[in-house]
């Protein structure tokens, strides 16, 4: 058995065709590099300061420089 070319949505009915080009555009969009809302910065801190823990084994409290 075939299957039906067409499908019916909201009482209008629409050809699977149009419907997959469709989806294949908003795959394509999707996949595209969105930018981002901010300008990213560099994390300067040392390697050790990166992390909470990093921060709680070695606490540099009174080392601000």
């Amino acid at each position: 058995m075939r299957g039906s070319r067409f499908v019916v949505i909201d009482g209008k009915r629409y050809l699977w065709r149009d419907l997959l080009r469709v989806r294949q555009e908003q795959r394509k969009a999707a996949k595209k590099e969105q930018p981002t809302l901010f300008p990213l910065k560099e994390d300067c801190r040392p390697p050790t300061q990166k992390t909470a823990s990093g921060r709680y084994e070695e606490p540099t409290l009174f080392e601000h420089k």
